[in-house]
């Protein structure tokens, strides 16, 4: 019987989920929150999933904010699967604590849309995550990614990129 040999999994560099460079965070969307005990794990401290969902939440009020609702992004058939997801985890968040979700759109590349996270104290001085998230836009009828955004998807989208620059 031969043992087989595995290598060991290759995870990205650390240098692509750091701390961003722009540690102002000026120009990105910002979205409180305060983390509840249905957040928590039985020691107090934010279970890490929590994190995406107040990510995803960030990123729909980011296009709120600007009179684009989700849902009607949905209506134009084009659905928008997180397909890349890494996130740095750089301290715990306790029970009660408020925490400030910062967001910006960073890239739309064809059909690939990129945002960058922060997870902050509300002043800024501790830092608690970093993230990064790539959205794809994919036609729901057919179950396949588009060849292109759909017109008002990329004018929704430039409208976020102008208010927010990046």
């Amino acid at each position: 019987m031969s043992e087989e040999q595995t290598s060991p999994v290759q995870l990205p560099p650390t240098s692509a989920i750091d701390i961003p460079s722009n540690q102002t965070f000026e120009g990105w969307f910002e979205y409180p929150v305060r983390v509840q005990p249905h957040h928590t794990d039985y020691a107090g401290i934010a279970w890490h999933g929590v994190y995406l969902a107040w990510m995803e939440e960030a990123r729909v009020e980011c296009l709120r904010s600007i009179g684009i609702e989700f849902a009607d992004l949905v209506v134009l058939g084009c659905d928008l699967p997180v397909v890349e997801l890494s996130v740095r985890y750089h301290r715990s968040i306790q029970l009660g604590m408020p925490v400030v979700v910062k967001t910006r759109m960073t890239e739309v590349t064809g059909v690939r849309i990129n945002w960058d996270y922060a997870l902050v104290s509300p002043d800024v001085q501790q830092l608690y995550a970093t993230a990064k998230v790539t959205l794809v836009a994919l036609d729901r009828e057919r179950g396949k990614i588009m060849r292109q955004l759909p017109a008002n998807v990329k004018d929704a989208l430039a409208k976020v990129s102008a208010l927010y620059k990046n």
